[in-house]
């Protein structure tokens, strides 16, 4: 028993200087190479010298302690952080090895929202990790009332394009405006690889078709629970209810931890056309596994309980097709929400009626779900739009756009009585299928007067169950954040009214530490780990505004021009004026336009013109040749008499031609 009293802490030291070092030699077996080489096994003593007594018997309770998990050294003490081959030779654990896991950082990711952040729509995030990165959604909004001649506003590209050549992919929640609107601005510089669902590819190649670009983009068709991997990400689609069938939520795995990101969706336990339900249990066993963080929809973080199943729409709309008795059917609602679409024809075909459609986006689209299998409509129902006038009024259901009066749509101009096939009268029951989305309240309310006043009996937001939320309300968010348990909890897709009620919602369960949960902010870089959550610095995000075939050429200046000329107008001031002399040779001419009708303002007109001719004196006689000092003399002079006469600031736009 002898021999093995050297493997003992620190008494083996003198021991083994006794024996020439003989019992040492066990020991080395368990050292790295590097003590082996540069000396030998009998000068150890002489840089360790043995420990006293007391340090001995501190020490010998670590031999019965298990091995420690290596991430959390710091906060076992000394003696208890031993691994289990360092315990069998019996000495202590270099300090070097100790410093080693405790420095050891978490890997990171990084998380770039550039658009969906205070804001309804125009949603696109992206991820990194490791030097890899992947987009998801890339979506519109529409303009605001003050940004006069606007068509649609994008997510800026700066950041995507300066890092195209790290993206791998590019993932696709579902097929709303919102999340797949700007993918022709984006695939015309960049074009990246699009992983979708099968409803979401028609509907997007439908949108590409217009700009020439589905021929050349790269489609790779994804369902729910087959992952998809692209560099170090592992990408596992997760089906979810929404108002349009192929919804996906997504959970990105990758060496970082799990991030779930849900998209849109709601939690419909009797959903439509035979339609999953959520899979709460695929979230779940992620949850149970360890989600790192969570990216949920806020859009309805504002209203308390459940959103209402699609059946009640079913329901309300059948009572209102009893109710329109002879006269014809008009519903408006969202070209994309084919669940509703269905509901439509289904109806139709109840009551003995049959089906048009009018709007180009809600042609295209129930033509691709028809040639996928996701509408069911026989070939007698359905008619084109110039036959409607063929059958009676009782006979017929006309489906169209228009839900949030689009100044272009097709109920809009049946409004202005300007359609070409539908004429709005007294025979008519019109259905407004859709609840406005946030800033498009005036736009609905005047098409709804304008189809009243052609004295058609209108059924729109509030009056009828004839339309449901496809965003989850706060009992549902709820239920997401318990299922996947998160570290860090960051509210998406909404402003920040509803950003703020669903982190206070994440606050309340008790589950996540406030100090996980962040509202972000378009633009910033967030690091992830496990080791905390930081926004190291921001990236290029914004709106770039489209007008007509420009993209990006409408930035703030012109806009605010353009708020200006709508509300003062413009006054335009030409001369010809001597290269030389700088003397007047004819002029000064005054146009208006948008600020006073000139035959019946002619005092102040001629007023005006006294003015600029004043200031044009002025700068001959100081001898100004400076041609922008000139202007701008015009400018003031003219600006501040009409100020001082009407109390209005018109754009004024002074024009000096040298001759």
């Amino acid at each position: 028993m002898e021999e093995f009293k050297p493997k003992r802490k620190n008494s083996n030291y003198s021991a083994s200087d006794k024996t020439g070092g003989q019992r040492r030699a066990p020991r080395q077996n368990h050292q790295n190479k590097a003590p082996q080489e540069n000396g030998a096994p009998a000068n150890k003593p002489r840089r360790r010298p043995a420990r006293p007594a007391a340090a001995e018997a501190a020490q010998a309770p670590a031999q019965s302690v298990p091995a420690p998990r290596p991430r959390r050294p710091r906060s076992t003490p000394q003696g208890d952080s031993q691994a289990p081959h360092q315990q069998r030779r019996g000495r202590k654990p270099q300090q070097s090895s100790a410093s080693h896991y405790e420095m050891t950082p978490a890997i990171p990711m990084h998380i770039c929202p550039l658009g969906g952040l205070g804001e309804v729509g125009k949603n696109i995030t992206l991820y990194e990790c490791q030097g890899d990165m992947i987009l998801v959604d890339c979506g519109l909004v529409f303009p605001d009332a003050d940004m006069f001649g606007i068509d649609l506003v994008i997510p800026d590209f700066t950041y995507v394009l300066e890092n195209k050549d790290r993206i791998k992919g590019l993932f696709i929640t579902h097929g709303h405006e919102d999340h797949i609107g700007s993918l022709p601005y984006l695939l015309k510089k960049f074009n990246v690889p699009i992983y979708a669902a099968r409803l979401t590819i028609g509907l997007i190649k439908n949108k590409l078709e217009e700009h020439g670009l589905a021929s050349s983009a790269i489609f790779h068709e994804i369902r729910p629970r087959q992952k998809v991997k692209l560099g170090c990400f592992t990408v596992e689609p997760i089906h979810v209810n929404h108002s349009i069938p192929d919804a996906l939520a997504f959970a990105i795995e990758c060496p970082a931890g799990v991030v779930i990101h849900t998209g849109d969706f709601k939690v419909d336990y009797t959903p439509l056309s035979g339609d999953a339900v959520t899979d709460l249990s695929t979230i779940a066993e992620y949850g149970r596994k360890g989600v790192l963080a969570l990216l949920s929809d806020s859009t309805n973080a504002e209203r308390p309980g459940f959103t209402a199943t699609e059946q009640t729409v079913a329901e309300g709309v059948r009572g209102l097709f009893a109710k329109a008795g002879k006269r014809r059917i008009i519903v408006a609602t969202f070209a994309s929400n084919i669940y509703r679409v269905q509901q439509i024809i289904d109806l139709a075909i109840e009551s003995g009626r049959k089906v048009a459609v009018s709007g180009r986006s809600m042609v295209s689209n129930t033509e691709m779900a028809r040639e996928l299998g996701y509408l069911h409509a026989p070939d007698n129902v359905l008619i084109q739009i110039e036959e409607i006038n063929k059958y009676p009024p009782e006979k017929v259901v006309l489906i169209t756009t228009g839900s949030q009066g689009e100044p272009l749509s097709a109920l809009s101009r049946m409004a202005q009585a300007s359609h070409r096939q539908v004429k709005v009268g007294p025979n008519d029951f019109i259905i407004i299928s859709a609840r406005p989305i946030p800033g498009n309240e005036k736009t609905v309310t005047k098409v709804v007067n304008g189809l009243l006043a052609l004295g058609a009996e209108v059924i729109y937001e509030n009056m009828y169950d004839t339309h449901v939320s496809g965003h989850a309300c706060q009992e549902e968010q709820k239920l997401m954040l318990t299922l996947a348990h998160p570290q860090y909890f960051l509210p998406v897709h909404g402003e920040f009214k509803q950003l703020k009620r669903h982190a206070e919602t994440a606050e309340h369960l008790g589950y996540i530490p406030k100090q996980n949960i962040y509202i972000a902010e378009n633009g910033q870089n967030i690091r992830l780990s496990a080791d905390g959550m930081a926004v190291e610095n921001t990236v290029t995000a914004g709106a770039v505004m489209v007008d007509g075939y420009g993209v990006g050429d409408v930035g703030n200046v012109v806009l605010r021009d353009r708020h200006h000329l709508s509300e003062d107008g413009i006054i335009i001031v030409t001369a010809a004026v001597d290269g030389s002399t700088g003397q007047v040779l004819s002029g000064p001419d005054l146009v208006s336009r948008g600020f006073v009708y000139v035959r019946e303002s002619e005092e102040l007109m001629d007023g005006a013109r006294v003015q600029v001719e004043m200031a044009l004196d002025r700068s001959l006689s100081d001898n100004m040749h400076d041609w922008a000092s000139v202007k701008a003399r015009v400018r003031e002079a003219l600006s501040s008499y009409i100020y001082r006469k009407t109390k209005r600031s018109p754009m004024i736009l002074p024009i000096l031609l040298e001759v």
